[in-house]
């Protein structure tokens, strides 16, 4: 018996990966990278390699499906994808996959070319060629006995192409794909036509940047909605992914048939990445488990940036870097480019201009020096140049700090214009532009310090001759301050004498100021009193009108106190009789409810009290339905578990596992309480239900009494029989539910059986053929021959092959050479029948081998050695009835 085997037919069969023709081992590119849209794109739509992409990436990938089972399939891939030019995106990829036993190893080669339509418009051409072989790989087969079949399954080298187109636009990008649009087996010289995973696969994609604050500012956002048009299913599928500047990305999706997946990526630094998605399946691959997927990248530095795409800084966990966008050069941005030159060819004149100013300056200032060094000579012989000089040396220092602000405010000039430049240009022509100016900032740095140090070294010169001018005009000074000393003397003693004179001037007018200031000191006395008495005349009058005012406000306090006792008492008894008319109106609207629910139940009319009577029985029923459902649920869960302990018992077995088989327990005692269950179950809706359409009945003719028309009982029983056929409408839909569940536990149990069955029945091939020798034989031996002629009609032929001869390798037990074969069966009843028909008409010398790689049955009555005997054979067949599907099959050992 062959381990894993069984996973192997399961794989094939669930997810048709898997594509069997006349030879085995065929299998259709699917590459499942589905999950990611970062990192091997281009497997998904060829375009992708050039679609949003500004760099080149080396990644190895490796993703493990359904991981609870042993020898689950495995896909490694090894790539080198990205943009190689403003129209050209390509990739390179080499792949293995293991499906159990099965293998597949080969190659894809992409291509995508772009042409531009419009400033925001972009039309995408690219393909997919793979070049892969597929066989078995013995080295994962055990079993216990040496197994021919093995042997039969072949090798094949397959080639597929995968053409695919993209439109995109500023933030969208709408494509299709063909998959598998051409699949060619080299080992058969020969298209495969009927292939599964042939598909169109239909895509909308959206990319566009958060504008927030905080950790998510400058996100990128991007959505990917895919659809598969296969030959048997359509499948539907999303992905949407949040890339933030920091250097991390998250990514969710949704495929209709795979289930749902997450992934998380991280730059470890700017040319290192990794990614891991988890996936889970549900509905019918529920069983499978999850899948792993990891994949680790490596980034080239990308120094060109294209057009129809964005160039995001790159950050990572261990670098930081910032979140700026680098914005690659589309329509806008190079007319940003060419303002950007102009404002550099500006920058360079002004530049020039600030060269010859400082150029002019230095000239000016020598010839300064020179002047001074002349002015110099003259101020040894004359006192009069000194002033001059001077003079000369506060102009040039006005002048050169005069030069120096020019030069400060053309510099700051720079620098904003810089600044700006800086803004617009891209990073990396940031970055330079800055190292340049920085480069000629520092050269005139330095020019401006070499400048600055002769000046100060001509300062110093002109602070020594100033220091020798002034030690000769410091010995003038002292003669003149000795004369002016003398004359300062003479003066003095002027002033004393003046001074004196002034003085008796001034104690004369001192006694005249006294006497006056005594009289005006009496008269401001006599005046501060008659003030007083008028103040005092004042305070009493204020003091007057405040007792009267407190008096009034007293008496207005006392009138409002009044008039607040008169308002609570008037709100007070509003209150009581508001509080007694509510008391009123509840007691009256609970006496109104006590005699509606009264007057329901206990009705006076006939109609009324049928109507209660149905709705009593309607409701006993309801609780004998609920416990019959219960019943069924129970069974149903029951024969679920028998699957579930028949599935695991077959999978242990298949591994080499024997368990202990369950304690026998009667089906058909089961079945029968099952079918009791539903048919009481059946009966009891159906009698509710006759039940709830005679209460409906009653109520449509109760209503057409005029006086009944809208009374309470009415009113009533319309909510109640709408209650109750929404019980019942979702009664009928449990049920069914149930009867859906039970049949497909039907199916696979007796899916399960077959397998026990089958496993029972053939231990390997040696035992089936003796079986079918031994049924042949006795087929020969108890079949007579029919006593009326057989049609055509009375034979069915199976599988027709046509006119074209067919060749088979490698069978056992068969000798080479042509076969006249008459009939083709998968199914031994369908193959017994037909051979004893055969007899019966006549032919005792039939026969049959097997085709373990197509598990079929030929049934032939002749062989020849060579082709012309063979067609001479099948020309004069004649008009036997079970010669009518005739043909020719070459066997090669």
């Amino acid at each position: 018996m062959k381990k894993y085997l069984l996973i192997l037919i399961i794989c094939s069969c669930s997810i048709q990966t898997f594509h069997s023709q006349e030879d085995d081992g065929v299998v259709s590119l699917a590459i499942p990278t589905r999950n990611s849209l970062t990192f091997n794109r281009y497997t998904i739509n060829p375009t992708f390699s050039f679609v949003r992409e500004q760099t080149k990436f080396i990644s190895i990938y490796n993703k493990r499906e359904w991981v609870q089972f042993d020898n689950a399939p495995l896909t490694y891939l090894a790539s080198f994808s990205g943009r190689f030019g403003e129209n050209i995106g390509a990739g390179l990829g080499l792949f293995q996959q293991n499906y159990g036993v099965l293998t597949t190893f080969g190659g894809i080669l992409n291509f995508a070319y772009n042409a531009k339509l419009g400033q925001d418009s972009n039309l995408t051409f690219g393909i997919n060629i793979g070049a892969y072989k597929s066989g078995v790989n013995t080295g994962n087969v055990v079993t216990n006995f040496d197994d021919p079949s093995l042997q039969n399954v072949p090798e094949n080298f397959l080639m597929t192409i995968n053409p695919g187109i993209n439109y995109g636009t500023e933030f969208l990008d709408f494509g299709l794909s063909f998959n598998n649009l051409v699949l060619y087996n080299f080992e058969t010289s020969a298209m495969i036509e009927d292939n599964p995973q042939q598909s169109i696969q239909a895509h909308v994609m959206y990319t566009g940047y958060m504008s927030t604050r905080g950790f998510f500012d400058e996100s990128k956002f991007t959505a990917l909605a895919r659809s598969d048009f296969q030959k048997d299913e359509t499948i539907i599928s999303g992905v949407a992914m949040v890339t933030v500047p920091k250097g991390i990305w998250a990514q969710v999706g949704y495929n209709t048939l795979y289930g749902a997946s997450g992934g998380v990526g991280i730059n470890i630094t700017k040319q290192i990445a990794i990614e891991y998605n988890y996936e889970r399946a549900f509905g019918d691959l529920n069983n499978f488990g999850s899948s792993h997927e990891i994949t680790l990248a490596y980034r080239f530095k990308n120094d060109n940036y294209y057009d129809y795409s964005r160039e995001d800084e790159v950050s990572s966990i261990l670098s930081g870097g910032n979140k700026r966008r680098r914005v690659s050069k589309s329509s806008k941005s190079r007319t940003a480019s060419r303002r950007a030159t102009s404002r550099t060819t500006n920058e360079t004149k002004l530049a020039t201009n600030v060269s010859n100013a400082k150029a002019e300056a230095e000239a000016n200032e020598q010839a300064k020096l020179v002047s001074e060094q002349k002015a110099k000579a003259k101020a040894e012989e004359q006192a009069k140049e000194l002033a001059k000089q001077q003079t000369a040396q506060q102009e040039a220092e006005a002048e050169a700090q005069l030069i120096e602000e020019q030069k400060a405010k053309e510099l700051a000039e720079v620098q904003a214009e810089l600044d700006k430049i800086e803004a617009d240009k891209k990073a990396e022509a940031r970055a330079a532009t800055r190292a340049r100016l920085e480069e000629e900032q520092k050269a005139k740095l330095l020019a401006e310090q070499k400048a600055k140090a002769e000046a100060d070294a001509q300062a110093k010169l002109l602070a020594a001759q100033k220091a020798k001018a002034e030690a000769d005009a410091q010995a003038k000074l002292l003669a003149e301050q000795k004369a002016k000393a003398e004359a300062d003397a003479q003066a003095k003693l002027l002033a004393e004498q003046k001074a004196k004179a002034e003085a008796d001037a001034q104690a004369k007018l001192l006694a005249e100021q006294k006497a006056k200031a005594e009289a005006d000191g009496q008269a401001k006395l006599l005046a501060e009193q008659k003030a007083k008495e008028e103040a005092d005349a004042q305070a009493k009058l204020l003091a007057e009108q405040k007792a009267k005012e407190e008096a009034d406000a007293q008496a207005k306090l006392l009138a409002e106190q009044k008039a607040k006792a008169e308002t609570d008492a008037q709100a007070k008894l509003l209150a009581e009789q508001k509080a007694k008319a509510e008391a009123d109106a509840q007691a009256k609207l609970l006496a109104e409810q006590n005699a509606k629910e009264d007057v329901i139940s206990n009705p006076t009319d006939e109609l009324a009290k049928s109507m209660q009577s149905i709705t009593k029985i309607t409701e006993a029923s309801k609780v004998v339905q609920n416990k019959l459902f219960k019943q069924f649920n129970d069974i149903v869960d029951i024969k679920d578990q028998d699957l579930k302990d028949l599935k695991e018992e077959n999978d242990l077995s298949d591994q080499g596992i024997t368990v202990q088989p369950k304690p026998f327990k009667s089906v058909t005692a089961e079945n029968n309480t099952l079918n009791a269950i539903k048919s009481d179950l059946e009966n009891v809706i159906k009698t509710r239900s006759e039940k709830i359409d005679e209460l409906n009945r009653l109520y449509e003719e109760r209503t057409e009494v005029g006086e009944y028309a809208l009374d309470e009982v009415n009113l009533f029983y319309k909510k109640e029989i709408e209650r109750l056929k929404s019980e019942q409408l979702k009664a009928i839909e449990v049920k069914a539910q149930l009867d859906k569940k039970l049949q497909a536990i039907k199916a696979a149990t007796e899916f399960e059986k077959r397998r026990r069955i089958k496993r029972a029945a053939f231990n390997n091939e040696e035992d089936r053929y003796s079986q079918d020798r031994a049924m042949l034989q006795n087929i020969k031996q108890t079949t007579k021959l029919s006593e009326t002629p057989l049609t055509e009609e009375d034979f069915d032929f199976g599988e027709a092959l046509g006119n074209n001869i067919k060749i088979l390798k490698n069978i056992d037990n068969v000798e080479s050479g042509y076969y006249l074969i008459i009939a083709v069966h998968s199914d031994t009843n369908k193959r017994n029948e037909f051979v004893t028909n055969v007899v019966a008409s006549g032919r005792s010398n039939v026969d049959f081998f097997h085709d373990v790689n197509t598990s079929k049955y030929y049934i032939f009555y002749d062989k020849f050695e060579n082709i012309a005997n063979a067609n001479e054979a099948l020309k004069t067949k004649g008009d036997r009835p079970y010669n009518g599907k005739m043909s020719i099959v070459k066997i090669e050992n």
